[in-house]
């Protein structure tokens, strides 16, 4: 145990003296995913400013219908052109402009036009229909109670509201749909900004760096300190096991890193916390086991870097860490079953969109605890045939 411990930390302290993994160890997944949150993250809640020019109740009754609306938020500007300039940015969906005499002209009889901008793309049109069914409620009213005052039966200020009543009440055609069979994406709505893209990135970085440390199996073999280390009485398998304790310990540290880091910074929901760190703790083991596989398998680093890449992203694509998986056809989601990442971002789906807790993932932590000692078997049989040849 003590040699394990001490072939590890060798490989710890090789690691932190390259100051160049740094960045994509620690740095670089939390850009990525900053970005995802920014890019794709606010699909589910669509915001659109308002500029009111005019202050009136009429105008106020407007703001208050369309920030009722269901997943839309209402964000009041006081500058019409800094408001159309983050439309136009993609900070808004969507911009509404309330002129100013908006409350005299409806008063008296006038037609008020309202301004619109929205960004060219499919969420935007959804978001201005919405609206302008937002602002036809709202005008039917106002068209009623005006109607009554032409009519000599009351005034506008008294038969508004009780248009208002009315108006909410009056029978309307209403088209109600269902999905048949299973709902495509379940728990979404459950999902924050940056939650979507964060469980996905976390087991694409832990495996790609974690195939990364194949190169350090292959520098040690290539120096001869495996071979001296085996021609004492080490084992094959403690020396696998002590380059796989160096590379966990890193894989380790970067998993809860980027938990921790991503909860304090963008409120990340990463599930039951046991469940959480259950599944990083287990996943690092998987990526460790796997990259020394590589590092008993390849010859030289170029072969390792280039071929370890490929094999990551392809590994990762296929287990659903760039694209869900419920989007895949049958096929590859039975596919995707033979991957660890598959079973890793499973796990974090039960628990982040279905309120699942530990107990509800223990069947995906055996699986990936399976392939974690299938990786490590494989590595240390491979190393010694190596050695040994």
């Amino acid at each position: 145990m003590r040699k394990v411990a001490g072939i590890g930390w060798a490989n710890t302290v090789r690691f932190l003296r390259d100051r160049s993994s740094y960045f994509f160890v620690f740095a670089f997944p939390i850009l990525i995913i900053l970005f995802l949150g920014v890019v794709f993250g606010s699909g589910f809640q669509g915001t659109i400013g308002v500029y009111v020019a005019g202050e009136g109740p009429l105008a106020a009754s407007l703001v208050e219908r369309i920030d009722a609306l269901d997943d839309i938020t209402v964000k009041p500007y006081d500058d019409e052109d800094r408001m159309v300039d983050e439309v136009q940015r993609g900070i808004l969906e969507g911009a509404l402009v309330v002129p100013e005499g908006y409350d005299e002209t409806l008063l008296s009889g006038g037609v008020a036009e309202l301004g619109f901008v929205s960004r060219p793309d499919q969420s935007a049109q959804l978001i201005g229909e919405a609206v302008g069914e937002a602002v036809t409620a709202e005008a039917t009213p106002i068209r009623a109670a005006r109607f009554v005052e032409q009519r000599g039966a009351g005034s506008f200020a008294e038969t508004l509201p009780v248009a208002r009543v009315v108006s909410s009440e009056v029978h309307s055609v209403k088209v109600e749909y269902r999905e048949a069979g299973e709902p495509l994406f379940e728990g979404f709505e459950r999902l924050g900004q940056f939650d979507l893209g964060a469980a996905a990135q976390l087991t694409l970085f832990m495996f790609l760096i974690s195939l990364a440390a194949s190169t350090d199996l292959i520098k040690t073999r290539q120096l001869g300190v495996a071979a001296r280390m085996l021609s004492t009485p080490t084992r094959t398998s403690t020396i696998v096991a002590g380059e796989t304790l160096g590379r966990y310990g890193v894989a380790l540290t970067q998993g809860l890193y980027i938990m921790l880091g991503t909860l304090l910074m963008f409120r990340v929901n990463w599930g039951d916390p046991a469940g959480a760190i259950a599944l990083v703790l287990v996943f690092a083991a998987v990526g460790s086991g796997a990259g020394m596989l590589m590092g008993a398998i390849f010859e030289n680093d170029q072969q390792a870097g280039g071929l370890g890449v490929l094999f990551g992203l392809v590994l990762a694509a296929a287990g659903g860490a760039m694209v869900p998986v419920e989007v895949f056809p049958e096929t590859m989601q039975a596919v995707a079953k033979f991957t660890p990442h598959y079973w890793a971002i499973d796990g974090f789906t039960e628990m982040v969109r279905r309120g699942g807790s530990l107990d509800d993932i223990l069947p995906n932590l055996a699986i990936l605890a399976g392939f974690a000692v299938l990786f490590q078997v494989l590595a240390t049989w491979q190393l010694h045939r190596t050695l040994t040849r």
